[in-house]
């Protein structure tokens, strides 16, 4: 389960509105015979994947899938309730259910109802962090939302004149393009489009050509070319094929999203500076009471990027 969980979480940011599935298929003897991925653009599904990879070794096999195979026909491609039977797989073990309500437990039945044993669970933990896209959007009918802040020690975006380029240090810059490649789409302000012209894709050897696509928070603004453009923060509610929404800057835009309560995850990439009297990260969100502010946020580690130091919090739900 931990290798289909890595082989779903690598197609992170090309499944949408899919989710990023991964699928190992283990030989009676122990043998690794098959793997699949949800291929860029949701179709075949990694079931599908991982059983043409395996040809006839499927006889007896079992089938280690992040979710629940689907059960719904579509006219993109044969159900993976139906293949796996037809394929002879004895047993599928899944990490989770699929909550779209079109499978939502049918999948199981058609496999239990064809002679296949099924146990669900496995590496649930797992499975959910890196499908947490499409399950944000299937339970909030939204994308999941990483907002992403570079940072001084004292929480600073930037000096007074507005120079913030660059706070943190190449290896930061780095795990953020990373970050950029598993997602679905970016989103910046209008200030920060206009200040910077930034050109948000991915710039690290071998996925220059997983740079996704570009968002513009703006009122005021009318069609931007390459840029899609959003009036308030809520309009992410009709970005139904992006499950990964990454927003990049700047303090007015985190602003608008945290006042909204639309941010799922924060990534603090906090660089060993002080600057003093600058640009604060965030405005008013809304918040009249320390008491107010506990219990929102969970930490969930970190990491040391070179000199800098990665910071993550989910949103409790």
């Amino acid at each position: 389960m931990a290798e289909a969980v890595r082989l779903g979480e690598a197609a992170r940011g090309l499944t949408a509105p899919n989710p990023n599935v991964g699928c190992v298929i283990v030989a009676a003897d122990g043998t690794i015979v098959g793997r699949g991925a949800t291929a860029p653009g949701g179709r075949p599904h990694a079931e599908a994947v991982a059983l043409a990879a395996a040809g006839a070794a499927t006889r007896g096999a079992t089938l280690y899938t992040t979710l629940e195979p689907c059960a719904h026909a579509s006219p993109r491609g044969p159900t993976c309730a139906g293949l796996i039977p037809a394929a002879g797989i004895a047993r599928v073990v899944a990490a989770i259910e699929d909550p779209d309500p079109r499978t939502a437990g049918r999948g199981f039945d058609r496999l239990r109802a064809q002679g296949v044993e099924v146990t669900v669970g496995e590496g649930e933990g797992a499975a959910r962090a890196s499908m947490a896209g499409y399950l944000t959007r299937l339970a909030l009918s939204r994308p999941r939302v990483t907002l992403k802040l570079a940072l001084s020690i004292d929480g600073k975006i930037a000096l007074p004149s507005g120079e913030s380029k660059w706070i943190t240090g190449e290896d930061a810059r780095a795990h953020v393009h990373l970050e950029r490649a598993h997602s679905d789409m970016i989103l910046v302000g209008r200030g920060t489009y206009e200040a910077d012209t930034p050109r948000l894709d991915v710039r690290l050897p071998g996925l220059e050509e997983r740079s996704p696509r570009r968002a513009l928070l703006s009122r005021t603004l009318g069609p931007v070319a390459g840029w899609e453009v959003l009036e308030k923060p809520s309009d992410i509610a009709r970005l139904h094929d992006v499950n990964d929404l990454l927003v990049e800057g700047g303090a007015a835009t985190a602003t608008a999203f945290l006042a909204e309560d639309l941010v799922d995850r924060i990534l603090i990439y906090r660089a060993p500076l002080l600057i003093g009297e600058g640009k604060s990260s965030f405005g008013y969100i809304g918040l009249d009471a320390i008491a107010d502010a506990h219990g929102r946020w969970r930490a969930q580690g970190g990491a040391g990027l070179g000199v800098d130091r990665l910071e993550v919090y989910e949103r409790a739900r």
